[in-house]
């Protein structure tokens, strides 16, 4: 049987661009389903598509509406191709309306000199940790085995939190090799950075979400079932917006991903 995960990207051709998908209960949110799990799916018809370049280095979408539960039409087109690089837009379509827009761009990574310099953070072991201890109150949660290791979800909603850094670690649950639909939904893995931040359960949701991959397909074989270390805070929460910024590195300490979001919260 096939992991959950990829039950719930799996597209089925529709035409020239164009993908039908459907929603898993196994990845639900509180509406609609788990972001994270969307725009891998949009990125799916990406990896699908016969005539992609390359692999994956960033991917941006916009959610403008909840996806229901059900079925939805995706549209994935190349509109720029290149030499070693090429352009997408994306659209997620259900009951005639978007919910979804986006853009990609996929290249032909090159053996170039390279540098990082963010190294991981140095923080417990997943082992040493013990049982996953992020709470679970919605499905999509149950898909990830999460060890906090500092700025867990606050345990008394008091109005008192100082900061609005979380360090992780996260992988599939049941484990599955890393690929470029996994590595976007764990970019959206962590929780509202306000819940932190203020100590307050406030309505939060992501707006738009960027993510910038900087590895290929050898480094993410290279990675397999393995576990990943995250790290995500914000810059600023002013009139119903925050930004959250969050990295994830290997266990080996490469840095896989960056991503960026906008979220709306409410007072």
């Amino acid at each position: 049987m096939s992991h959950p995960f990829d039950q719930a990207v799996a597209l089925h051709p529709l035409g020239e661009h164009r993908y039908g998908g459907a929603t898993s209960a196994a990845y639900a949110n509180m509406v609609g389903p788990f972001g994270g799990v969307t725009a891998a799916a949009a990125l799916q018809g990406v990896l699908d598509h016969p005539a992609r370049l390359g692999d994956p280095v960033s991917l941006t979408v916009n959610f403008c509406a909840a996806l229901n539960d059900g079925a939805y039409e995706l549209t994935a087109r190349p509109v720029r191709t290149n030499r070693s690089t090429q352009h997408w837009v994306l659209e997620i379509v259900q009951g005639g309306e978007t919910v979804l827009t986006g853009t990609a761009l996929t290249a032909v990574r090159r053996d170039t000199w390279g540098a990082q310099d963010d190294p991981a953070p140095r923080v417990l072991s997943p082992n040493a940790l013990g049982k996953p201890n992020m709470a679970a109150p919605v499905e999509w949660v149950r898909r990830y085995d999460i060890r906090i290791t500092d700025g867990a979800i606050p345990r008394v909603w008091d109005g008192a939190g100082e900061h609005s850094r979380t360090t992780l670690w996260v992988r599939d649950e049941p484990p599955r090799a890393l690929d470029f639909a996994s590595l976007a939904a764990l970019c959206d893995v962590f929780f509202p950075r306000v819940w932190l931040r203020r100590a307050t359960r406030v309505p939060a949701g992501t707006v738009s979400m960027t993510s910038y991959f900087h590895v290929g397909q050898a480094e993410l074989a290279a990675v397999g079932e393995g576990w990943l270390v995250g790290r995500a805070e914000s810059s600023v929460m002013r009139n119903g917006y925050f930004d959250q910024r969050g990295q994830l590195w290997s266990q080996a300490g490469a840095l896989l991903a960056t991503t960026h979001q906008v979220v709306y919260y409410k007072e």
